[in-house]
């Protein structure tokens, strides 16, 4: 488990994590838009 985290310091997860969810919440806006276009 020592081996892995200094593999992977912590600010990268936290990146990774961020452009996870700001990932997702572009894909759910642009989801959002197409859902209201075709209405």
């Amino acid at each position: 488990m020592r081996d892995m985290e200094e593999k992977f310091p912590r600010a990268l997860w936290v990146r990774l994590i961020v452009y996870i969810a700001v990932g997702h919440l572009f894909a759910a806006f642009m989801f959002l838009l197409f859902e209201i276009g075709a209405k």
